[in-house]
């Protein structure tokens, strides 16, 4: 074996232990739903932000901070921007030829809408350039008891999404729900055929739990994609989100989740930096060089 492949071997060696002992395991789900093994696999915080709708849906954006939103979310390898229809085509103009997508919200933030206006809704977002919906499900609907209503709205959806090629992501808003309603929303969700099911708008009180993640994912199984949003503002609620079952995390904050561990309060010990394996192997490589 070369010098040269034996200094690379002993860089690995060394970079790995170092992350072993400084980065947090984050076991959970991954952007494919998939369930990280209980021996902890490591997320990075690109793996975070690939998980990240970054989301601007106050009524009030402008066109300047939607444009900033795009370059955001491609300089940090986001999974999406969540805006509100009107921006979409804009959207997509900005992220042209980037990875990250368009997202837009249907029958927001009520869900009170007709069927048909919401699958109109989507048809136009889509041929404008959407690639994912996130739609309102019918709160009052599901509330009264009228199951096959709340499926048909979204199955209806779903089809119209998935014949442009967008996946479909229901929010439930999950503060006016009970436990057993929750659970009826997911199962409708996926008899309907929708890809995720979600928290939250964050516009009508409450937001992301981790018991309401955790009893979604226990109910969609691995089959179906979890988001959460509503009120997750730092690494530690993103983190908390994934290792109950989250697969996806929608966020305004998003720049502030992959900055890492918050600051500790006065007192607290603090929190040793997330490590990037790039970032260690070029200075494992630099203290070798200089004990050669």
């Amino acid at each position: 074996m070369s010098a040269l492949a034996q200094n690379d071997q002993l860089v690995e060696k060394i970079s790995a232990a170092i992350l072993a002992a400084v980065n947090p395991p984050v076991s959970g789900y991954d952007a494919a739903g998939e369930e990280h093994p209980a021996a902890g696999a490591h997320l990075s915080l690109q793996q975070i932000a690939a998980m990240i709708d970054h989301t601007l849906l106050k009524p009030d954006a402008t066109r300047a901070q939607i444009v900033q939103l795009c370059a955001e979310a491609r300089q940090a390898g986001f999974a999406s921007v969540c805006v509100n229809p009107d921006w979409v085509p804009l959207c997509a103009q900005e992220l042209a030829g980037s990875a990250v997508k368009v997202c837009t919200v249907i029958g927001f933030p009520l869900g009170a809408n007709m069927t048909e206006i919401k699958v109109a809704e989507a048809k136009l977002a889509i041929a404008q350039g959407a690639s994912e919906v996130d739609m309102v499900l019918n709160i009052g609907a599901l509330k009264g008891g009228e199951t096959d209503l709340v499926k048909s709205d979204i199955q209806a959806v779903a089809e119209a999404a998935h014949a442009g090629g967008a996946l479909l992501k229901v929010i439930l808003e999950t503060f006016f729900l009970n436990d057993d309603q929750k659970v009826t929303a997911c199962r409708l969700s996926q008899q309907a055929g929708a890809d995720f099911v979600k928290t939250s708008t964050g516009f009508l009180g409450g937001g992301a739990t981790v018991h309401d993640i955790a009893l979604m994912r226990r109910t969609v199984g691995s089959a179906m994609g979890v988001k959460a949003s509503g009120g997750v503002r730092t690494y530690e609620d993103a983190v908390a989100m994934i290792q109950a079952g989250a697969s996806r995390i929608g966020a305004s904050a998003g720049l502030k989740i992959i900055q890492g561990p918050s600051q500790p309060a006065a007192g607290q010990e603090a929190a040793l930096p997330k490590l990037e394996k790039q970032q260690v192997d070029t200075l494992v490589r630099q203290v070798l060089d200089r004990l050669a």
